[in-house]
């Protein structure tokens, strides 16, 4: 077990935070009715790459030694930066499920009664979430100190990124059309736009 490395017991409570957020808005939302789906092959290829990265060997580096021969040692105010991107991203996390409230998805799908959420952090950003998982993968990378398990969650995330966010937005342009259009101006994508 590794959990004897305080910067690993900190990734280990931050993961908890992310999963218990994630259960909490799996549960509000899962008994809304869908309208419309985009779950094919690819998107279940894409969350289960995820799983693997951001779940899989994360949990096989905290809990056995199957991955210490690639173990390294950083800096030590490295899993400090770490420690605050872990809890900004966490911020993030929360804050984007509770704008979205019922209208969140851990996939591509659209609710019955839909909206477009224009408010709280999706007034500055469209994906928000995209941007708390960045942020999370990046502290992942900085707390576990082993190079297949440390950069994991940014490797095997950067995939679902780049091919479903282009699928994500022509969906939402497809329900909300110039509506969408307009939103996309006005915001960047994970970052603010700057003016």
């Amino acid at each position: 077990m590794n959990l004897n490395q305080p910067w690993n017991i900190v990734f280990l409570i931050g993961f908890i935070i992310y999963v218990g957020i994630r259960h909490k808005f799996s549960v509000l939302t899962k008994d809304n009715e869908k309208t419309f789906s985009r779950i094919d092959t690819l998107e279940k290829i894409l969350l289960f790459i995820v799983l693997l990265g951001n779940i899989l060997l994360p949990a096989i580096y905290l809990l056995s030694r199957l991955l210490a021969f690639a173990d390294y040692a950083l800096p030590r105010f490295v899993p400090w930066i770490g420690s605050v991107i872990m809890v900004v991203s966490l911020w993030l996390f929360r804050r984007s499920h509770t704008d979205l409230g019922k209208n969140w998805s851990i996939s591509l799908e659209m609710r019955k009664d839909h909206q477009l959420i224009r408010n709280g952090v999706y007034r500055l950003i469209r994906h928000p979430m995209y941007a708390s998982i960045w942020l999370f993968t990046i502290a992942q990378a900085l707390l576990l100190q082993n190079w297949i398990a440390g950069p994991s969650a940014v490797v095997t995330f950067a995939p679902l990124y780049f091919l479903r966010t282009p699928r994500e937005e022509q969906m939402m342009r497809e329900a909300f059309g110039k509506e969408y259009e307009d939103y996309i101006r006005q915001t960047g994508r994970v970052f603010p736009r700057l003016k």
